[in-house]
């Protein structure tokens, strides 16, 4: 602009001076020159800092002033002289003011780039503004001319046309030049305003300055704060703050975005009527000398997101519940369509004894106990492949040994196809309630076998008594060997007869236990020692192995001798070729558990589930009364008795007591 204004002046100067510019003062031109572009630059800078109408007055007031002051100045650089009259002169300068305030209001505040018809216009009113002051300026300071005679040598025509001739042509290059600059401008602008367009209807923007005052809202801002526009320019956007974060993490996004980088995250906002919604937050800072000037906000609400995450945290948070409850309670275990185990929960493991890594790709074959029948697992795998759930009571052996009893439900997955492709197996561990169960079943027996015994012996007892003392009459007076050998064994007979009548009476009248305090160590060393000679004479080694020197409980000392002889001569009589019985203890918590361990010829399943009825036996000289009245001894002491075994590999006999 400053060069337009000076180059027109130029051209009006030197087509004035007919002198051929021989006195012209290079110095002025560069000063003036300079002085223009000063003006002018001073103007547009106030003008680019902000358009409001007070910039557009004194840049159009700065470009006055560049005209008069190049006019005066290229006058001044020769030998002319000027006449003005000072109204004529304010009224060029007035016109010329506004002019150039129209041009630039045309140009800036009413700044819609896409109407490109207005830069033409904006252009032609700057040019005439240009034009027309050096043409009123000609007019109302006139200068005359003097040639080297001292004459005034009045202006030609051919001068005045030269003039309008190149202020036509900067004329024509402006309004050109500035279409131009118009219409990409409007292209450039066109863009902006679509992009912007698209941001506006998809994402929350908000522009602060350096502090963090607002500047700029868009209506996206306002729809989801709530807020009006006025009340949110000049706040900082502490007006939505909802107190959801911590201090220290605003004072990271601000240290983040005051060093020139880009802060991205998720930010819980406060609206207007109190409710919170979450934005997706990109925050640009625009730096001007390594300094950031203003913030950009871009923000997308993702409220719906966090509520879904919310709830979806809810869920997982109660399946994690679920699933520690299930661990606690429930055995799972799930298998592929062959039944192999691909996963179990840490309970599987705790019940089994098992590790993890041990079960896993195992069958369940691992756990089996031998008690059921091959029947009861064939029945049991047609159920599940025929798309029902199974359920039903496993007892199933624990890595140590031990035997637990489940309650299991087994659940068939199939695929589209109809194939089974895994089976979820939730058990639940009910030995306890078996254990139970069993104590009732064998109380109620004992009950019964209690009241029969008592009829029994009385009956028996009696005519028993006679039998017997007949029999030892007549042993007395026979001569006859083969006779006397008969009569023993009738005696023989009797005494069995009378033993057994001696255990019903205990069954209906059991005696009262004397519970003292004694030490455990001992009285099976006792009766080891008792049996170790009948042991030898059978070709069975009795090992002792107690590992404590003094495990005290509290026992009828008699009674529970009873018991582990019992349990000894039933592991010799599963012996007829000889073998192993050994005798060990094992403190576990607050009980101790002695096990009677044989190399038998074993128990079979079926059998070993009537354990304990009385009369049931394995042995074809005895009754059953035995082992039954054994268990009443151990439940009286508040123990249990538990008996595992295996055919040809032989028997254990878990006798449990409290310490």
């Amino acid at each position: 602009m400053g060069v337009a204004i000076w180059t027109l002046n130029f051209v009006v100067i030197f087509n004035l001076d007919n002198s051929g510019m021989a006195a012209y003062n290079y110095s002025t031109i560069i000063f003036s020159l300079a002085l223009a572009i000063a003006l002018a630059g001073v103007g547009l800078l106030a003008i680019s800092y902000k358009t409001q109408v007070l910039q557009i007055v004194f840049c159009g007031f700065m470009f006055t002033m560049a005209i008069l002051s190049n006019y005066i100045m290229g006058t001044s650089s020769l030998n002319h002289s000027l006449h003005f009259n000072p109204l004529s002169v304010f009224s060029t300068l007035f016109s010329i003011f506004i002019l150039f305030v129209a041009a630039l209001a045309i140009l800036f505040h009413f700044n819609k780039l896409s109407q490109s018809s207005l830069k033409p216009v904006s252009t032609l009113l700057m040019s005439g503004a240009i034009i027309e002051g050096y043409y009123l300026f000609v007019r109302v300071l006139p200068m005359n001319a003097k040639n080297e005679a001292g004459e005034f040598v009045p202006l030609t025509p051919f001068m005045l046309y030269l003039t309008c001739f190149v202020s036509l042509f900067i004329l024509a290059s402006l309004i050109a030049s500035s279409t131009i600059v118009g219409r990409r401008l409007a292209k450039s602008d066109n863009t902006v305003s679509d992009i912007r367009y698209a941001l506006d209807q998809s994402a929350i923007v908000a522009i602060t300055d350096a502090n963090g005052i607002i500047t700029y809202v868009n209506e996206k801002f306002l729809e989801i704060s709530q807020y009006e526009k006025h009340e949110l320019i000049g706040k900082n956007h502490s007006i939505i703050n909802s107190g959801h974060h911590p201090k220290e993490f605003f004072t990271d996004l601000w240290l983040t975005i005051s060093q020139g980088k880009t802060w991205h995250g998720e930010i819980c906002n406060r609206a207007k009527d109190g409710n919170v919604y979450w934005v997706d937050t990109t925050i640009v800072p625009f730096m001007k000398k390594g300094k950031p000037y203003q913030y950009i906000s871009i923000r997308s609400d993702i409220s719906s997101r966090k509520k879904a995450e919310s709830a979806l945290k809810e869920s997982i948070k109660e399946l994690e519940d679920m699933h520690y409850a299930i661990n606690q309670s429930l055995i799972v275990a799930i298998t592929d369509d062959k039944g192999v185990i691909i996963e179990v929960n840490e309970k599987f493991s705790e019940v089994s004894g098992y590790g993890r890594g041990e079960l896993i790709g195992q069958t369940h074959k691992i756990v089996n106990s031998g008690y059921h029948s091959k029947e009861f697992f064939e029945k049991m795998w047609m159920t599940v492949r025929e798309r029902k759930v199974w359920k039903g009571e496993i007892r199933n052996k624990a890595k140590d040994g031990s035997f637990y009893w489940v309650d299991t439900t087994i659940v068939p997955f199939f695929s589209e196809e109809g194939k089974p492709f895994q089976y979820l197996t939730i058990r639940y561990d009910i030995t306890e309630r078996k254990q139970s169960e069993e104590m009732l079943h064998r109380q109620d027996k004992l009950a019964a076998v209690g009241q029969l015994a008592a009829g029994v012996a009385h009956e028996i007892r009696n005519p028993l008594t006679s039998m017997k003392g007949y029999t030892e009459f007549l042993q007395l007076d026979e001569t006859d060997e083969n006779k006397q050998e008969y009569l023993e064994i009738i005696m023989d007979e009797i005494n069995r007869v009378n033993e057994i009548v001696e255990e019903f009476l205990q069954l209906a009248k059991p005696q009262a236990l004397n519970l003292e305090m004694k030490n455990l160590v001992p009285i099976i060393q006792n009766v080891v020692s008792l049996t170790e000679f009948e042991a030898r004479k059978k070709n069975i080694t009795l090992i002792s192995d107690c590992n404590d020197e003094e495990i005290f409980v509290r026992c009828d000392e008699n009674r529970l001798k009873q018991v582990i002889l019992n349990f000894i001569k039933n592991g010799m009589e599963a012996m007829p070729d000889g073998g192993f019985i050994k005798v060990m203890t094992e403190i576990k918590g607050d009980k101790v558990q002695i096990s009677i361990t044989d190399t038998g010829i074993g128990i079979p399943p079926e059998q070993l589930k009537r354990m304990g009825e009385p009369f049931f036996t394995t042995k074809k000289s005895g009754n059953g009364l035995g082992l039954m009245i054994s268990f009443k001894i151990i439940e009286s002491h508040f123990g249990n008795v538990f008996v595992e075994s295996e055919v040809n590999k032989g028997t254990v006999f878990n006798i449990v007591l409290p310490i």
